[in-house]
């Protein structure tokens, strides 16, 4: 071969090389959106059916067989005296629940997302909702926070975080605590006396 006509097929291999370059990341990154685009459905898909008739079907639908779903925080008995469906739970069974105890609990007067973000397999959907406790008539507004990931148009981890101090106090009927927050802060009173 001669010079010319290894430069041509140097010249030939570099443009093809370079064509795969700015052809690759523009396809990764397609590929990246739609993942993303693909995730976020599926978790707005289940938020949009989880009234008491419909999120057991959406559950099996949507939800991994080994889900996780943390609902509130990790662990803590005391306060899953008062909400049955916190702390670490696996499978579709859990979001169902999850979200039909909550029907029970309160009246649902207002749920709105404000901002949906999705990566790949991450979506992190923020919002804020207003209920009102079945039992005490109590309203209160909490904004929330969810990361979930899907993997396989299959929800496999939900994380729902709420002002927990809020959603608990709507079933006060009376009570106090005597709070003492800093070594240098006196003691005061929170709640209804």
């Amino acid at each position: 071969m001669n010079t010319v006509s290894q430069i041509k097929s140097l010249i030939a291999a570099f443009t093809l090389g370079a064509s795969i370059l700015i052809i690759t990341p523009a396809v990764a990154q397609s590929t990246s959106e739609a993942q993303s685009a693909a995730s976020l459905s599926v978790v707005m898909e289940f938020l949009a059916n989880t009234s008491p008739d419909k999120v057991e079907a959406a559950a099996k639908r949507l939800v991994a067989p080994n889900a996780t779903y943390i609902s509130l925080n990790f662990d803590n008995p005391e306060l899953k005296k008062i909400l049955p469906w916190t702390g670490t739970n696996k499978g579709p069974e859990a979001f169902s629940y999850t979200f039909s105890q909550v029907a029970n609990y309160w009246d649902i007067e207002d749920f709105t997302v404000t901002t949906k973000i999705a990566s790949g397999e991450d979506v992190a959907i923020f919002g804020s909702f207003t209920y009102r406790s079945v039992a005490v008539g109590n309203v209160f507004t909490s904004p929330f926070s969810i990361h979930a990931k899907v993997r396989d148009e299959k929800i496999t981890y939900f994380q729902f975080m709420e002002d927990t101090y809020a959603s608990t106090s709507s079933f006060r009927q009376s009570g106090s605590w005597t709070v003492k927050t800093t070594k240098d802060t006196a003691s005061f009173k929170v709640g209804k006396k």
